[in-house]
């Protein structure tokens, strides 16, 4: 095979066999009808077949011109398309984006997040895995997502970080038990007399903390029953009338039916983060994209609305 062919070439080609006359294909590229026939010339050396049989009252395409013509036709579209798609990805607009998330930022951030890349991005193939924080950071270290909502982070040189979103801690318990009959806020004195749920130190390390720290400022010494990795199991325990149990706001849009929320008197509000965290150095401009999108919204909490006991 000779030199490699040319777009002109092939724009050339397609039009004389759409038109099948050189003289009207040459009008319709605005072209003289010498260079159109060398172009078609330099093609068929190119390819080393003959693309069109040309006779006194028309041209015709030959059986490899006929199955060329597809093929020309498809680079052409290719040539047209190709740099819209480079741009779209540059811009992020286009691409893939894989997104860790805990199961409580599915209640709060998830769906926020998936609707402005819906309307925004939508060109962007989305893949969702739900993963404790612990887990999301090894993923982020080893490439497999991009982005996770995760709790609190430690600052690195490695990973960027951003909150998202806050909420408030408050107390669920069984329907029967005394503390959801108070008709009031109970303490978290009042509440340390009861059997508490907590999170395990591991899995459910932020949330583990955090309680603890909560009764600690508060000079409770509470009694730790039974421990839970995430908040969906500690609300089944709680559920079960094994105790009650300190969880974000937005845990009480899940509904089991022996479960009560209230307020906690006098408990800091705002306490429980969400954060975003990415690699800083990273080849993603639809992340880049996401986090443009998603500034505007950061540190937002849940709502001002109160749970129902």
């Amino acid at each position: 095979m000779g030199n490699q062919f040319t777009l002109e070439q092939l724009r050339g080609f397609v039009a004389v066999a759409e038109e099948g006359h050189f003289g009207r294909a040459a009008t319709r590229l605005r072209i003289t009808q010498p260079p159109l026939s060398r172009q078609i010339q330099k093609l068929e050396r190119c390819l080393e077949v003959e693309l069109l049989a040309r006779t006194p009252g028309a041209v015709l395409l030959t059986p490899a011109g006929a199955a060329f013509l597809p093929e020309a036709r498809r680079m052409l579209s290719l040539a047209e398309t190709a740099p819209v798609t480079a741009r779209s990805a540059a811009r992020g607009t286009t691409g893939a984006l894989r997104i860790g998330f805990t199961a409580i930022s599915a209640l709060t951030v998830l769906g926020t997040w998936i609707k402005a890349i819906n309307r925004n991005l939508p060109l962007v193939e989305l893949t969702l895995t739900e993963m404790v924080t612990r887990d999301q950071i090894d993923a982020l270290l080893a490439g497999e997502i991009h982005v996770g909502l995760a709790r609190r982070v430690p600052a690195s040189d490695v990973l960027s970080t951003r909150r998202v979103h806050v909420e408030s801690l408050i107390l669920a318990c069984p329907r029967s038990h005394p503390l959801a009959g108070l008709g009031r806020p109970p303490s978290l004195a009042e509440i340390g007399r009861h059997d508490i749920v907590t999170y395990e130190p591991v899995s459910g390390r932020y949330l583990h903390e955090l309680v603890i720290s909560v009764f600690h400022g508060a000079g409770v010494e509470p009694r730790y029953v039974h421990r839970a990795g995430q908040v969906h199991s500690l609300l089944a325990l709680v559920d079960a009338d094994l105790g009650v149990g300190l969880v974000p706001r937005s845990a009480s849009r899940m509904r089991l039916p022996n479960l009560a929320f209230t307020e906690i008197d006098g408990l800091s509000p705002n306490v429980v983060e969400t954060n975003c965290v990415w690699r800083t150095h990273h080849a993603t401009p639809a992340l880049d994209a996401l986090l443009r999108l998603t500034d505007v919204t950061r540190d937002a909490p849940l709502d001002g609305s109160q749970p129902q006991a």
